[in-house]
Order: C-alpha cells, then structure tokens, then sequence
C-alpha cells in the first residue's frame, strides 16, 4: 500500500499532470510536493540571484511559492491537502535525496509518444535520472 507520495514540482503543465495523477491514483496516501530552486551555476540567471540573496533559504521559498500555491489550487479541486517542501540545489538530486522517505515518486515527464527511437529524447533529463537511480517506484506521468 502507498502511504507517502512525493510529486517534484516545477511551473510546468507536465508537473501538475503529475500531481493530479498522484492525488487521483493514491487517494489515500499523503502527498509532499517538492520544488527545487537551483543553485548558482555557470549558466548565471535566477541562481546568482539566489546566491547574493541575504537569507538564501527565504528566497527560494519566495521563489516556490508560485508553484506551491498552483499545487495547492490542484489539491482544493479534490478535496485533499498537500505538504510542500522546497529544495536548493540539483532538481535531480534533491529528489534523490528525499525519494528514500516515500514509498513512490510521482514525476511529470515531456513529449506525448513512447516509441523507442524517441524514448530518451522525450522523457525529461530530471525524469530519466530519478527513474533510473530512485530506490522505490517511480511513475512518469506524461
């Protein structure tokens, strides 16, 4: 039986398929959602302003907050309640992380068409990554 859910949430249509398919396949279970603001990298962008903030775990919950209150929006439609949970860092990782706390991950996935020659290319960097290396099931919502 599934108890723990965790939904990795980012603003994309993807992720909040997957949250409706978490709170309408596990009706019972509880479910965390996780969004992770990036660290600093060389690509620059939101990270460095993330960096120089002054308090950085304040402003990546400002940054989350977008995504938690959609999810929230998503879980009043169905009558439930989520947990949310912001991460720093590597989206990939984080959910790696945390994955071992759940009894399944639930976690959106890009493209429509599952043939094999596209499969990698069609399924999301962060998706493939916890798919192959999460210590419990993972389902890809696409």
């Amino acid at each position: 039986m599934v108890s723990r859910v965790l939904v990795p949430m980012d603003d994309s249509e993807h992720a909040e398929e997957a949250l409706e398919y978490a709170l309408d396949a596990y009706p019972d279970a509880d479910v965390s959602v996780l969004h992770v603001v990036g660290a600093s990298s060389p690509m620059m962008g939101e990270a460095t302003a993330l960096a120089l903030a002054d308090d950085v775990e304040s402003a990546a919950g400002e940054r989350a907050e977008p995504v938690f209150e959609r999810a929230h929006e998503v879980a009043t439609t169905r009558d439930r309640e989520i947990d949310t949970i912001v991460g720093i860092g590597h989206p990939a990782r984080n959910i790696l992380d945390r994955a071992g706390e759940y009894d399944t991950v639930v976690v959106g996935a890009h493209g429509a068409d599952w043939t094999r020659a596209a499969r990698r290319f069609l399924v999301g960097n962060v998706a493939e990554t916890v798919s192959r290396r999460a210590p419990v099931p993972v389902v890809i919502v696409r």
